[in-house]
């Protein structure tokens, strides 16, 4: 396109001087009026230009039009697999309080049940906020708190029938102290209540029964190495080769391959326990006791899964960097501490 198409006059091709032309004569209109070229006009013509040369060139339509580079077709590269919590945190804190758990085991056994009573009492505290918050269910803390320190003095004390009395008077203890409240929704209260004293403290009460053995540091520190192996072996498996999900409605992260590793791992860690830490004990029992603490450790895990997706949260509470609230940590060791001490009775005596 050029200028000769928008009607410029003639010999007007180039920006030069403009060219004046006469007016018609008369006396009104005996002046020299200069032509002026149309500013608007001529930047279209550049811009036309413009565009033109775009075409041929492959370039560009127009000047404030960025060239698009073409879309990539390679497949994106494959992202590493990460943890989903603080690794180093988690360590960290797990590493600590294996310490404290330890060293109080074997220096004082009395240290240790209140390192026990204390873990109980602050479990409770986040179970029954957490349902409270999300369900509105209001189970009396302070008759749980004190009922639960209770049961695992009185297991420690007393053997298994003083748990038990604990245990009944504990339970009596949420029946009672809810009826100080209007009655509205009091059947769900100490239903969930009752369900508190079994779920934490109750299954405590064992922890504290394996101490009273002549081995008793000994026992707990495998009934701790055997669930902590558990859960590492299924956390390490699981993350490298995991494929086969294991109960995706209630824990999507869970494995079969990390169920295998938690198994393999614990029977591996039990049987080298009861070799050389159980006076009496043989490394086939310790098989057969890893076996058992990888079920019960898996189960336990998956039921305070179950929990947590009915309230909807992630994690129990916030108290441990890297693993969440107590009861995130319990969750694998409550349910486990039974059948560990029912198996020692079993294979070498209550001690």
């Amino acid at each position: 396109m050029n200028d000769s198409s928008w009607g410029a006059p003639q010999g007007a091709g180039h920006w030069g001087a403009p060219q004046m032309r006469a007016a018609p004569a008369g006396p009104a209109y005996d002046v020299r009026v200069p032509d002026v070229p149309d500013a608007g006009r001529d930047a279209d013509d550049r811009d036309d230009r413009d565009q033109g040369a775009g075409r041929l060139s492959g370039g560009p339509l127009f000047r404030d039009e960025i060239p698009q580079e073409p879309m990539s077709t390679a497949p994106p590269p494959p992202q590493k697999k990460r943890a989903g919590r603080d690794l180093r945190a988690a360590i960290g804190v797990g590493v600590g309080l294996g310490a404290v758990i330890v060293a109080s085991l074997f220096i004082v056994k009395a240290v240790f049940v209140a390192v026990v009573v204390l873990a109980v009492v602050v479990g409770l505290w986040e179970l029954t906020s957490r349902l409270q918050e999300r369900k509105g269910i209001r189970a009396p803390l302070i008759p749980l708190a004190v009922g639960g320190a209770a049961m695992v003095v009185a297991g420690y004390a007393r053997g298994a029938e003083g748990a038990w009395v604990a245990t009944a008077l504990t339970a009596l203890a949420v029946l009672v102290w809810r009826m100080a409240q209007p009655p509205a929704d009091y059947l769900r209260d100490v239903t969930a209540g009752v369900f508190a004293v079994f779920y934490v403290p109750f299954l405590a009460t064992f922890v504290a029964m394996l101490l009273t053995a002549d081995d008793g540091p000994q026992r707990v520190l495998t009934f701790l190495l055997l669930t902590v192996v558990s859960d590492t072996g299924a956390y390490a498996v699981g993350w490298r080769f995991g494929k086969h999900k294991l109960a995706p409605r209630i824990s999507p992260g869970k494995t079969r391959e990390g169920l295998f590793g938690a198994v393999a791992f614990a029977m591996v860690a039990g049987a080298l326990c009861m070799q050389f830490l159980i006076d009496g004990g043989s490394w086939w029992q310790g098989i057969l006791l890893g076996l058992a603490v990888a079920a019960s450790a898996t189960l336990g895990d998956l039921g305070e899964s179950m929990i947590k997706r009915d309230l909807g949260i992630k994690d129990m509470g916030t108290l441990l960097p890297g693993h969440g609230g107590i009861m995130d940590r319990l969750d694998s060791l409550l349910p486990t501490a039974p059948v560990v001490w029912l198996l020692l009775v079993l294979f070498v005596g209550s001690g």
